[in-house]
């Protein structure tokens, strides 16, 4: 059994992927018109940089899991971290857009390796009592690497090149592949069943296209017929994909794993508040720059209060879930970190800052406690031959709603505008994209309330009253 100091290591060893993934995303998203001037093409041509990342990310990830299992965790992760690197150190070379997307899809595959497989080196290194406390130092640095990524990216277009946003990673990458080739020990299933090739077809031109689709949605780059299209293709290789997996012994993502309550309700649950998640370093700092005039540092500097709140939530989870449990803090949490995040729509330019990070400061710490209850009630009941099922899963509707949050906000931003006939995004825009995403998220307090009372227990600690 895993002591303190091993499981946080092991925690802060494999969130360094997470943490690489994250602040890639986000610093690449104000380097693009910098890029677009190297290449000699319009900005509006560069989106093709992030989405076919999230091409490669829905095409690989559920097959993270069998990879795993089949090779070693370690090996797998140590590897996708390799991958990554290398498709860093190309993106940072490239002189034209054919040659960056290509990288951008080396990058993906690694990155679709990388983060699942950390999450599932994470539940096999910690006993279910370690296991909440595992996944707060786990989250950390993911709720970091987003909100450092629009300030660094902008220092570094300002007085660096754009190229450095890539060459970042190296170092990031190798110092991770080093500790966990020395601290975390490699383990393997057995495997009899062949592996699911359709089924990875199938599954991945599906999410593919969903991701895509939405993605094309959320920025506009596309005419209307050409996105809704692409999310038809996805719902009928889904639909698809369904009908397969219910004769295969070994499918790719498995289905089966929704019968398990508390993963199901983990899933439902997570998903629509992870559309206010994927929503928020979206529309923050946009909102920052665009309605009350700050640079993207100054924004920056605001933003990371919500970084700063997940940091004070990391000692916080365990006493909270152990006296609460899961059920109620899920329902009661939930619902404070969805009010706290729709104050946001009050913000005004005449707010004292102090007031604004405080807010911020409290959303960010109500929100990583809730993104840590989910990720740890998920694999609760799961039995320990299937965690890389479920990890595999779990990541793919994560990624998949985070995406859907960026759509749904854009969307929301997009109508205000056209039904206050403003030229551009004014703070009432902002406003009502903000309360449009937590009111979605509010729906998942009722999912949760039908969790048992004693809903991961063994996990939490809790002992629930009769």
């Amino acid at each position: 059994m895993a002591n303190a100091p091993h499981f946080r290591r092991t925690a802060l060893i494999v969130a360094s992927a997470l943490f690489m993934e994250q602040l890639d995303g986000t610093v690449l998203a104000t380097a693009l018109p910098s890029m677009a001037g190297t290449f000699h093409i319009s900005p509006l041509y560069m989106s093709v940089a992030l989405t076919s990342y999230l091409l490669s990310l829905a095409v690989f990830i559920p097959a993270s899991g069998k990879i795993a299992d089949r090779f070693g965790a370690r090996r797998v992760f140590c590897t996708a971290i390799g991958i990554f690197i290398v498709g860093s150190l190309l993106c940072g070379q490239a002189d034209s857009l054919p040659i960056l997307v290509t990288a951008r899809l080396l990058q993906g595959f690694g990155g679709a390796l990388m983060v699942p497989v950390a999450r599932l080196i994470l539940m096999r290194s910690v006993s279910k009592e370690e296991m909440v406390s595992a996944m707060s130092w786990f989250l950390v640095p993911a709720l970091i690497g987003p909100v450092m990524g629009p300030p660094l990216g902008g220092a570094i277009v300002s007085y660096l090149s754009w190229r450095w946003i890539f060459y970042i990673n190296l170092p990031i990458g190798l110092i991770g592949m080093i500790l966990a080739l020395r601290y975390i020990e490699d383990t393997t299933e057995r495997v009899v069943a062949r592996f699911d090739w359709l089924g990875l077809v199938a599954s991945g031109i599906s999410l593919a296209c969903l991701m895509f689709g939405l993605e094309m949605i959320s920025r506009g780059v596309t005419s209307p017929f050409a996105s809704v299209s692409l999310l038809g293709v996805g719902l009928v290789f889904g639909g698809a994909y369904l009908l397969h997996a219910r004769n295969h012994p070994a499918p790719i993502l498995d289905i089966g794993l929704m019968r398990i309550p508390t993963f199901r309700l983990s899933v439902i649950g997570g998903s629509l508040t992870r559309i206010t998640g994927g929503a928020l370093p979206f529309l923050l700092p946009m909102m920052m720059q665009l309605g009350f005039g700050m640079s993207a540092a100054q924004s920056g500097m605001i933003t990371f209060m919500t970084a700063a709140g997940s940091l004070l939530m990391k000692a916080s989870a365990p006493p909270i879930l152990r006296r609460l449990g899961f059920r109620r803090t899920l329902v009661w949490n939930g619902l404070i970190a969805t009010f706290s995040i729709a104050v946001c729509a009050a913000f005004r330019p005449s707010w004292p800052t102090l007031a604004i990070y405080a807010v911020l400061l409290v959303s960010g710490f109500f929100q990583s406690l809730q993104f840590t209850a989910y990720n740890t009630i998920a694999y609760a009941d799961i039995p320990t031959h299937r965690i890389s099922d479920a990890t595999s899963f779990y990541t793919t509707f994560q990624q998949l709603m985070l995406s859907l949050g960026i759509c749904v906000s854009a969307a929301a931003l997009h109508f205000s505008v056209v039904l206050q006939g403003h030229q551009h995004a004014a703070l009432s825009d902002f406003s009502a994209a903000f309360l449009t995403i937590t009111a979605i998220s509010l729906f998942a307090s009722p999912v949760c309330a039908r969790l048992p009372k004693d809903a991961g227990a063994a996990v939490s600690g809790h002992k629930a009253k009769s």
